[in-house]
């Protein structure tokens, strides 16, 4: 039987005594493999930063049971990174072995090939060397994919990985996810297309900026769940 790997305990998260989420339980299991959905604004976003800690909890706990310095990998969406910065997508996979060779360790051969390779399996052999400023969409995020693949973690958390991307990136993109999740890694999506989820991932937590429903995919992702969710967040499902 598979143990917690995190439990949330009445946990209420937002900013200011003002809650994105309110009142939720519940368990993410070792080696699940989990998407959140639910309306735009309905606390996703806001639930992974919580589990990143980059929030703390108005209410409630969250018990995560992994050392989140080093176990814990996070994909943040798009949006929210800075590509006008001058790094090379060389240098941006390699951040993910900084638990591993600290801030200013030098980068030794194991980790270069380790590199390589991860560059190799997102499909971007011979992109080392580029500005990340110079990459498409589907470009920039395989090579975010890479960085997590660098940081070998045991749980890791995924922003909207599908937003503005082409379709043989989500296709190859999806595989790894199904490749981590085969490994007995966990796996939290924030996932926007409903058929993808009920294909491909097992378990759903359906958020209103409550918890509406958590279970097994096709018993949350029912008409009934998906009018309440759109309901309490008085705004269109997307």
């Amino acid at each position: 039987m598979s143990t917690a790997l995190i439990e949330l305990d009445h946990l209420s998260l937002g900013w200011r005594d003002k809650a994105a989420i309110r009142d939720i339980s519940g368990q993410f299991l070792q080696g699940g493999l989990y998407a959140l959905v639910g309306p735009n604004g309905a606390g996703k976003s806001t639930l992974l930063k919580g589990l990143m800690g980059q929030i703390t909890p108005i209410h409630g706990k969250i018990h995560l049971h992994i050392d989140n310095a080093t176990d814990l990998a996070f994909l943040p969406q798009q949006a929210d990174i800075d590509r006008s910065f001058p790094i090379t997508v060389y240098d941006l996979v390699a951040m993910g072995a900084w638990a591993r060779i600290g801030a200013w360790g030098r980068v030794n051969p194991t980790e270069h090939q380790r590199i390589a390779q991860a560059l190799h399996t997102v499909g971007l052999e011979g992109f080392a060397k580029r500005s990340i400023s110079t990459l498409s969409g589907g470009q920039f995020q395989r090579a975010l994919f890479a960085r997590l693949l660098l940081q070998e973690a045991s749980l890791i958390l995924l922003d909207e990985p599908f937003a503005a991307v082409d379709a043989d990136t989500t296709r190859d993109l999806l595989a790894l996810i199904m490749q981590w999740h085969e490994q007995g890694r966990t796996v939290i999506a924030v996932l926007h297309e409903l058929d993808m989820v009920r294909q491909y991932f097992p378990t759903s937590v359906l958020l209103g900026g409550q918890l509406v429903a958590w279970g097994a995919s096709e018993a949350v992702l029912t008409v009934e769940n998906l009018h309440m969710a759109r309901h309490l967040c008085a705004g269109d499902y997307l």
